[in-house]
């Protein structure tokens, strides 16, 4: 019988996890300032070019989602194998990881581009500003090859306990695209301050100096994460076959397709969600633009721990440490729910005064006021749901997930707005009521199956290594 974790075992994990989290979240951190800083720059151009902006910005969700989603078949993989202490299993990974992102990376820049002349109709924008929105959607999703490698490679190096790159990688694509927005939005000006005159280039091409500046800093990324992985000492694929490995390929896509099924379900839920909301005027979609921009910050705690749960449990779920993984759970939940509370108690006082960082308009602030301190009440639900959700994405049990988070979002969120909105017409408010509805409801159900034992997967079905495996798999992972 094993022992029970002592004071010192809990230290090292809080110690491990904390390792793992916080170059997560300052790179997400790093993002959202930069999002709050685009929003802010074309915000300044006017509601018309907020809206052009923000109208398409749940397809980002949509394809970014679906990414992501693939990149969680090679987290579990990677993790696991670790875990077992396989590293050529990991490296072989993460070669194959390399031919994915070359193969959906090509696709979706196809895909992308030639729907962008459609996509601001499809999503009910204000005809006025389509043409100028689909100019901005066609240069930002020109290079996504580039985002495409960033989002897998980050995730494959995440897998291994090395949080600290992509953060980096981050940090560099962010300050790239500041210093771009500067140059490409805004004309040449003169910026008097204290009575010293600072001349200040620019091309003035407003919201298409935005996607251009996006695109440039998310090919950069892309271009310094991939040199990172190719001198990882760890996942380096050079000298690797460049071919499909299915040995590898069929369990990481065993995980990984009923994650994509999920992402790219829900992401679909939030553009049909978009679509409605679009459909209010300009007020209500600039409000809903900015206030998920501002609510996007209070969620970088928990996205921040759940990528360390999901590596973490990966790789206690490698070595079938069944008593790691419970008292895992138990520390990221509560780390998490306090920092959920903090995020939430912040976003509830200080509402109306983001919302002005990025709109004058007071019908705006009023109203992203207003549904970003309803949204704030769930944020500690909301936290434990993503925690629990990661986990099992980490030790490969995605099916219960995709079942959930599919149902929760069409017959909660996307059926009650419909009914709100189009049935009833009762706005903003009702829709994003049936969003909090739908993150309770993830909450409920998600600790149901943490508290029945349902989380952790039947190993037939769940183990990328099968039985022959197990008893290789002797030691965890220490980062």
């Amino acid at each position: 019988m094993r022992k029970r974790p002592t004071s010192h075992d809990r230290h090292k994990e809080f110690a491990i996890v904390m390792a793992l989290a916080w170059p997560t979240m300052l790179e997400q951190l790093m993002q959202t300032v930069v999002q709050y800083i685009d929003t802010a720059m074309v915000g300044r151009l006017g509601t018309n070019a907020t809206a052009a902006v923000g109208g398409t910005g749940t397809i980002a969700w949509l394809v970014n989602g679906t990414i992501a989603a693939l990149a969680v078949g090679f987290l579990a993989y990677i993790s696991q194998a670790c875990g077992a202490g396989e590293q050529d299993r990991a490296r072989t990974a993460s070669t194959q990881a390399c031919l994915t992102v070359l193969v959906v990376g090509l696709l979706f820049t196809v895909l992308s581009l030639s729907v962008s002349s459609y996509i601001p109709e499809w999503m009910n924008i204000d005809p006025e500003v389509q043409l100028i929105s689909s100019q901005y959607f066609f240069v930002l999703y020109s290079s996504m090859l580039f985002r495409t490698a960033s989002i897998i490679f980050g995730t494959v190096l995440r897998a291994v306990g090395d949080s600290k790159t992509p953060m980096l990688s981050g940090l560099l694509v962010n300050t790239t695209n500041i210093v771009l927005n500067f140059l490409l939005i805004y004309p040449s000006r003169h910026i008097v301050f204290k009575g010293f005159s600072l001349f200040l280039p620019g091309f003035g091409l407003g919201v298409i100096g935005a996607g251009i500046a996006s695109a440039i800093s998310y090919a950069f990324g892309g271009i310094v994460i991939t040199i990172a992985l190719m001198r990882h000492p760890i996942l380096s694929p050079k000298g690797m076959p460049f071919k499909p490995d299915w040995a590898v390929l069929r369990p990481c896509l065993r995980v990984a397709l009923p994650n994509a099924l999920q992402r790219f379900a829900t992401s679909f839920g939030y553009v049909v969600f978009a679509m409605m909301i679009n459909s209010l005027g300009g007020v209500a979609t600039a409000a809903h633009t900015i206030a998920n921009t501002v609510e996007s910050a209070f969620y970088i705690p928990g996205y921040g721990m759940q990528a360390a749960a999901a590596t973490l449990a990966g790789n206690a779920w490698g070595a079938r440490d069944t008593n790691r993984i419970k008292t895992l759970t138990k520390l990221i939940i509560r780390l998490e729910v306090i920092l959920m509370i903090l995020s939430g108690g912040l976003l509830y006082i200080f509402a109306p005064q983001m919302m002005t960082l990025f709109n004058k308009d007071e019908a705006v602030i009023f109203l992203g006021s207003t549904v970003l301190r309803m949204v704030a009440l769930s944020e500690p639900f909301y936290g434990v749901s993503i925690i629990l959700e990661g986990m099992m994405q980490g030790m490969g049990n995605t099916f219960k997930p995709l079942v959930l988070n599919i149902s929760g979002m069409w017959g909660i969120r996307i059926v009650g707005t419909f009914i709100c909105i189009r049935i009833f017409e009762m706005g903003l408010i009702s829709a994003w009521a049936c969003m909090i509805a739908h993150n309770l409801m993830l909450f409920a159900v998600f600790v149901f199956f943490c508290v029945s034992g349902r989380m952790i997967p039947q190993e037939k079905k769940h183990s990328v290594f099968g039985q022959k495996n197990k008893k290789k798999m002797k030691k965890v992972l220490d980062f």
